[in-house]
Order: structure tokens, then C-alpha cells, then sequence
């Protein structure tokens, strides 16, 4: 018999959107199903993924938050008269933030009614390849049956569920966006991009915030930026509890958090009093429920992430998945966005592109932010060998920061290229103000090839921060001292 739909979306996340909108375009008969399982703590929201809802959205918003309160200290040195003390009221930018994730919430809701998307809000599983189960909260069943079917439900921060207490007491960047009262003095264990993120604007609030790392920060990341980025965040403010590790979370009377932890360097356990713990130790693929065995989609044992080709299909041929939810994908919305929209293309317009994973640019907001493109040293050299790659660096000081008085240390860029004639740039890193649209720009040229040559030709726009990469002339070969002195 006939399906009842031509393609249908399992995820209403950024890449299931993009692909279900984009599939409409060529007149087809498409569906989404989305459903948001509230947290351990509680907290649920509404279509648009993690993005919208508990990721770069509320994230940058909060980050900007913290940056207003850096930039209402600066203001007194450019002859603003703030009174002082300054204070901020979580409930008021938290409030303010989700409102407007509410009405990105909506706007999804108008969007796929405006292009004929039925949307069902339902969870969904596989009852054969060709048959979505889907089931409301109040479990009424709906039956599904689709020619093309793309899962794109993502992933969901995981709990250390070994440590005693880690899923009772604690939170994860799920619940943190969606608090109605201040977090206060906050722990947040383990480093991902996600945890320095949140410890960055909480310190820039005025909380008092501690990170945990048991090893090393921002893995995948070029680590000599990593360890910039740290350091800006402790002169900051932030306080890190460096090669330790927790071992229980207990509730004291007072409703205050009690965290254990061992210090692996001086063999010594610790402990100390929270009001929140936040967990940040990756996120965990959303395929339990999905049924794909009944479908036959293959997945990684150790990753459970599924398995796609370069085409984003599954080892089922109809069956196709975008998104973080895909094995060796960036876990990056753009990238999701991206990849759903060309596979729509593909599927009903007699495309033919892939999607290119190479030289994806992406920043991560901390204090001061960090934005890059293209390889890590420790992965050019890996991948060329040390003695066939140039890499330019300098630490400069950005105009804002002169009357301001600003600390500049960190402050710093490099790029990595190839040593042979050409000089073919591999990899850009930028430490600085607004390094997401320092890194944007560039990530054209990178993506299309640029020399070291190219970018001496590129004229700078004084005065700027990006303007210093057009004037990186230091390798790290010369040994010479790589601050830019004078404008």
C-alpha cells in the first residue's frame, strides 16, 4: 500500500527542521515528530532541539550577560559614572532569555504549518522500516508509515550515574538555562566546551563558580589555546580544581550540596559546599527508544551513535540520519542545518552534493571567547609531520582594552600551514573579542584554499583585532617574541 508520507522526520532539532522545511520546498508530503523527554530534574521544553532550547541560544545570551557586567566595569575608565557596586538579578535575564526561546518555540510551530509539515508531537520508535510507532505523553498511539525516513533526535547530556548522589543532587546544562532562581556558588565538574561556557558567564554574574577537571580542557580542541582559555577564566575569576575527580555528592541540612572529590596529583580527598552541582560529561546519543533494530539500522556498540555514509544514509537505505545522533559528525547545529537541507536536495530535487565536513569554523564562548577553523597544531603535525608545517602566531593587545586597562595575556592567534612553496593555510585559532566573527570571515578563505601569500595581499581594517591576523609575520620556528607591539 500506499505510505502516508513521502518523508518523515523523527527530531524537531535544527537538522530535522532544515531537512523536513527544505523537503516541503519540492512539494512533498512530509511529517515531524518531536518529543522532549524532561530531564532527571524535571525541566522540558518546547520544538526547536538543543539549540534553541538548552544550548547556543540561551548560552550566547547568558555569555552577553557576563559581557555587559566586563563591559560596565570598563565604562568607568572611558568616564561613565556607574554607581557602584553593580548588581544582577538572575530571575530578570532568565526570565528575558525564555521568553525569547518561547517565541523561537512558536516561530518553529508557524514555520512548518506555513510549508505543510504536519507536526506531530509525539515519541517515536520504529515498528518496521518502513513504520513509525508514535506515542502521545497521555500514550495514545499514532501509526506512521513513511517512503524516506530521517532520524535526527540528537543527544542529551549524560550523568556520571557511578558517582553516589551525581543523578539525585545534580543538574546538567539541560536544567542551568531554565532555572528560575540563581544557580549561586556552583561546581561544575568535568571539561567540555559546555561546562566553561556556563562557569564563564556564572563568574561574569558575579558567582561564585569552580570547575573540576580531571585531565585536560576542551579535548579536540588545539590545547595551547585550551590552556589560554583556562587561564584568561582563572584572572577571571573562575576557580579550577585542576587533576581531581568527584566521588560523592550528599545534601546537607542546610539543602546545601556536600562534594567529595579525590586529588589525583597529592593522592589527598577534599571536599567543599555547594548550592549546584552541574554535570558536564557529554552527551549521550537519543537512540534507546527508538526501536532501530526493528528497523535494522546499525549503530556504534561504543558510541551508540548510528553509523552513516557519506550520503547520510543508515545501513538501511531509505532510512537516513543527520545531526549529532550520526558517528564521526562535528556535534555543530550549522553542520546538522547544513547536511538535513542537501539531503533534501537529494532525495527530491535531483541533487547530487554532499556535504563537506572539512574546515568547519566554530567558537567557543568563554570569557574570552575562542574561535577556529581547519586543524589544531597537534593535528597538523600528526598529519604533515612537524618539520613540514609554518606555524605564525602573536599575542596582541585589542584597542578596547588600552583605557580600559584590560589584561591582554591571553589575547592571542596562530595559523598553521603548510611549509612547501605554496604555504596553504591548514588551521586558524583566535583568542579575542568576537572571535566567532573574527573566525567567520576567515573560514571562507580557508575553505577555499588560501596561502599564507593570499592573506599578506589582504588588506587589514584598522584599528580591528582581525586586522592582526593579516599582519602575522612571527613563526614559532624563530624563537623570536611574537607580541605586537605599537599599532
Amino acid at each position: 500500500g500506499k505510505n502516508d508520507y513521502d518523508l518523515l522526520v523523527i527530531g524537531g532539532g535544527s537538522g530535522g527542521l532544515a531537512c523536513a522545511k527544505e523537503a516541503a520546498q519540492f512539494g512533498r508530503k512530509v511529517a515531524v515528530l518531536d518529543y522532549v523527554e524532561p530531564s532527571p530534574q524535571g525541566t522540558k521544553w518546547g520544538l526547536g532541539g538543543t539549540c534553541v532550547n538548552v544550548g547556543c541560544i540561551p548560552k550566547k545570551l547568558m555569555h552577553q550577560a557576563a559581557l555587559l557586567g566586563s563591559a560596565l566595569k570598563d565604562a568607568q575608565h572611558y568616564g561613565w559614572n556607574i554607581a557602584q557596586p553593580v548588581h544582577h538579578t538572575w530571575s530578570v535575564m532568565a526570565q528575558a532569555v525564555q521568553n525569547y526561546v518561547k517565541s523561537l518555540n512558536w516561530g518553529h510551530r508557524v514555520q512548518l504549518q506555513d510549508k505543510k509539515v504536519k507536526y506531530f508531537n509525539m515519541k517515536g520508535s520504529f515498528s518496521d522500516p518502513h513504520t513509525i510507532r508514535g506515542l502521545t505523553k497521555a500514550g495514545k498511539e499514532t501509526i506512521i508509515t513513511a517512503e524516506n525516513i530521517v532520524i535526527a533526535t540528537g543527544g542529551r547530556p549524560k550523568y556520571p550515574t557511578h558517582i553516589a548522589g551525581a543523578l539525585k543532587y545534580g543538574i546538567t546544562s539541560d536544567d542551568l538555562f531554565w532555572l528560575k532562581e540563581s544557580p549561586g556558588k556552583t561546581l561544575t565538574p568535568f571539561v567540555f566546551n559546555v561546562s566553561l561556557e556556563c562557569a564563564g558567564f556564572l563568574t561574569g554574574i558575579g558567582l561564585d563558580t569552580t570547575v573540576m577537571m580531571r585531565s585536560i580542557p576542551l579535548r579536540g580542541f588545539d590545547q595551547q589555546m585550551a590552556s589560554l582559555v583556562t587561564e584568561h577564566m582563572e584572572s577571571y575569576g573562575t576557580k579550577f580544581l585542576k587533576l581531581c575527580f568527584p566521588t560523592k555528592v550528599e545534601k546537607l541540612e542546610s539543602s546545601r550540596l556536600q562534594v567529595t572529590w579525590k586529588n589525583t596529583e597529592l593522592g589527598t580527598e577534599e571536599s567543599d559546599s555547594f548550592d549546584t552541582v552541574m554535570w558536564a560529561v557529554g552527551r549521550a546519543p537519543e537512540t534507546e527508544t527508538l526501536n532501530l533494530e526493528r528497523a535494522g539500522v546499525k549503530t556504534n556498540p561504543e558510541t551508540g551513535k548510528i553509523i552513516v555514509d557519506a550520503s547520510e544514509a543508515t545501513s538501511v537505505p531509505h532510512i537516513y540520519a543527520v545531526g549529532d545522533i550520526t558517528e564521526g559528525r562535528p556535534e555543530l547545529t550549522p553542520t546538522a542545518v547544513a547536511a538535513g537541507k542537501l539531503l533534501a536536495q537529494r532525495l527530491f530535487g535531483q541533487a547530487s552534493e554532499l556535504m563537506d565536513y572539512e574546515n568547519v569554523p566554530t567558537t567557543v564562548f568563554t570569557p574570552l571567547e575562542y574561535g577556529c577553523v581547519g586543524l589544531s597544531e597537534e593535528m597538523a603535525v600528526q598529519c604533515y609531520g612537524a618539520d613540514n608545517i609554518e606555524v605564525y602566531h602573536a599575542y596582541y593587545k585589542p584597542l578596547e582594552f588600552t583605557v580600559a586597562e584590560r589584561d591582554a595575556t591571553q589575547c592571542y592567534m596562530k595559523m598553521v600551514c603548510l611549509r612547501e612553496r605554496e604555504q596553504r593555510i591548514l588551521g586558524l585559532h583566535f583568542i579575542g573579542p568576537n572571535a566567532g566573527e573574527v573566525i567567520q570571515g576567515f573560514a571562507l578563505g580557508i575553505k577555499c584554499g588560501a596561502t599564507y601569500p593570499q592573506l599578506m595581499k589582504t588588506v587589514g581594517i584598522h584599528p580591528t583585532c582581525a586586522e592582526e591576523i593579516t599582519k602575522l609575520h612571527i613563526t614559532k620556528r624563530s624563537g623570536l617574541d611574537a607580541t605586537v607591539t605599537g599599532c
